[in-house]
């Protein structure tokens, strides 16, 4: 493939779970100058692998995909990249497209709306930051009624959570401690976030610094005046403010 006119080649990453569409997403690249294929990707898992070992410049995005959607792959990203979008119309999701000023490809599409698509992406990647793909992410996405699975990046790997399973979830400076049983995983997340997405009636925030899952709290002691304590069925002692007590209360 030829490189643009710096000599630059961009580099990009197909991510599409179907094989006909990421072959056809390579034919219309191959009439892109100045374009370098460095993965191709499957699924969202291969995709995040991928972000991390070959630094592709520019991903395109399938959105529908099992195991991880796309909105889920920009989740685990642990860097900033550009993203043009494919995917079946949907309104919501483009709408949130448009304000963040991020390129889409509905399907099905033609080589030549492939090539605008890039060129804008590499012309808004020469000229200023990317927006945050977490934020155009959570913008974009249908809202479900409640998170049902919570996905952890452990290095080049991907836990996923259920929800269900959580006991408590403590709050780290930036991040979240997810206690699972035995076992931490850590997420970079601030606690209200992922609080917003929770069910409200299993997880509870009793302090400010600790959610905790209803079903695990086996009973609650007093700790000092005014101050109170959770017992967990694993026996974990977790702290309760005045304003948590008082949701407990009500709740238990």
């Amino acid at each position: 493939m030829s490189s643009d006119e710096n000599g630059q080649r961009l580099r990009v990453a197909i991510v599409d779970d179907e094989e006909p569409a990421r072959r056809l997403l390579r034919e219309y690249l191959g009439t892109v100058p100045g374009v370098e294929i460095v993965a191709e990707c499957g699924n969202g898992f291969e995709a995040v692998k991928a972000v991390s070992e070959v630094a592709p410049e520019l991903l395109l995005l399938d959105i529908q995909m099992p195991k991880l959607d796309g909105f889920e792959v920009l989740e685990l990203i642990e860097r900033e990249i550009a993203v043009i979008f494919v995917t079946a119309y949907d309104e919501h999701a483009l709408r949130a497209f448009d304000v963040h000023a991020v390129d889409y490809l509905v399907k099905p599409f033609d080589a030549d709306r492939l090539r605008h698509a890039v060129e804008r992406a590499r012309d808004r990647m020469a000229h200023g930051p990317q927006p945050s793909l977490r934020q155009v992410a959570a913008d974009a996405r249908p809202e479900p009624d409640h998170l049902e699975r919570i996905l952890v990046r452990d290095g080049a790997r991907v836990h996923v959570i259920a929800a269900r399973d959580v006991d408590y979830v403590e709050a780290r400076d930036d991040a979240v401690a997810i206690h699972v049983g035995p076992a931490t995983h850590l997420k970079t997340q601030r606690l209200a976030e992922l609080e917003a997405r929770l069910d409200p009636g299993r997880f509870v925030r009793v302090h400010r610094s600790f959610l905790v899952n209803l079903d695990r709290i086996s009973r609650l002691e007093l700790y000092a005046k005014d101050s109170h304590v959770a017992i967990l069925s694993d026996g974990s002692r977790i702290p309760v403010s005045r304003a948590g007590y008082a949701k407990l209360r009500e709740l238990l």
